[in-house]
């Protein structure tokens, strides 16, 4: 599992040169762009998402773009249009900013569900459909969103359809006391961000794709992941719990953090390590459990720990040769 732990790894060391003390942030980041998804960054201003988006984009040699989503834009300022070319005499297609590796929609809960609903199309199909006409985007395509979790002016709730479309969630949250005077040193005469060059390109992402199948799953691991997306549909405060894409996504970040640890099998600890943020954010929680902040988040903790795993012996997951 070499290729995957080694992209990590030049990722995260990169990334460090630019953001302090980010690296789980980064291990999620990764394991999204090795299983095609997308994430959902969510925290307060200041935090450093729109850095530690940059910074990795900045540190693969692929297509970037930044989408600054407003309550104004339409969904053919994401996905391009059709004009007609007065010197050819013809229609052509001019591409949007989607049409990149790597896409930033920043603060992407401001925009009208109108809007969200071509960038839906973007994250569920790698397409877009302008007048009729399928483009297929390019490959690997990533979307890295962010929001901020206490504005309530001027923004609009994401459809559930749309934020099971994020393989996982991430918060950043406060540096630690340490952290913070790194920061204060590293940024005290200029505010400005290193120059980021790249370590990684586009084959090395389709390498570590390939990789990642051939890491070993025991049917009782299969069992755990599925017991845990069942919990969920029976927890309190619970409205509607995991589902089957849930299970497929949390069964894809573990086999990618088994990798990152080293492992080419799966073991129950890379499960729970990665379930909080491939699962929360996908349950709809009742009225009253949806005011407490951080209710899905506890709802999984508390799944994990009522749960039970299979044995804890490693020898019981290895491929049997």
């Amino acid at each position: 599992m070499e290729k995957i732990k080694n992209l990590y790894e030049k990722l995260n060391d990169n990334v460090s040169i630019a953001v302090v003390g980010k690296g789980e942030a980064v291990k999620y980041l990764t394991a999204a762009l090795i299983c095609g998804g997308h994430v959902i960054i969510t925290d307060v201003p200041g935090t450093g998402k729109t850095l530690l988006t940059k910074s990795l984009a900045a540190s693969l040699s692929l297509s970037f773009s930044r989408i600054q989503f407003t309550p104004d834009l339409m969904p053919s300022d994401i996905t391009g249009i059709r004009y007609f070319n007065m010197k050819e005499q013809e229609f052509e297609f001019l591409p949007g900013p989607v049409f990149a590796n790597v896409v930033m929609a920043d603060e992407i809960n401001r925009a009208t569900p109108k809007t969200q609903a071509g960038m839906l199309e973007c994250m569920a199909e790698y397409q877009v459909t302008v007048d009729g006409e399928l483009h297929k985007l390019p490959y690997p395509f990533m979307v890295i969103a962010t929001q901020n979790p206490i504005e309530a002016s001027g923004v609009y709730e994401l459809p559930e359809a749309q934020l099971d479309r994020f393989l996982v969630s991430v918060s950043m949250g406060l540096p630690t006391h340490r952290q913070t005077v790194e920061i204060l040193k590293k940024y005290d005469k200029t505010e400005q961000a290193p120059v980021l060059s790249p370590v990684a390109g586009a084959e090395d992402v389709l390498e570590a794709q390939k990789e990642l199948d051939r890491v070993y799953v025991h049917d009782d691991v299969f069992s755990y992941i599925v017991d845990l997306c069942e919990a969920t549909r029976r927890a309190d405060g619970v409205e509607l719990g995991a589902s089957p894409r849930a299970a497929l996504a949390l069964l894809k970040v573990s086999k990618c953090f088994a990798a990152i640890n080293g492992r080419d099998y799966l073991l129950p600890d890379d499960i729970k390590e990665c379930a909080v943020n491939v699962l929360a954010h996908r349950l709809i929680m009742s009225a009253t459990a949806a005011l407490k902040a951080g209710a899905a988040e506890k709802a999984v903790k508390e799944i994990l720990e009522k749960t039970p795993a299979p044995t804890e012996d490693p020898s019981n997951y290895r491929l049997k040769v």
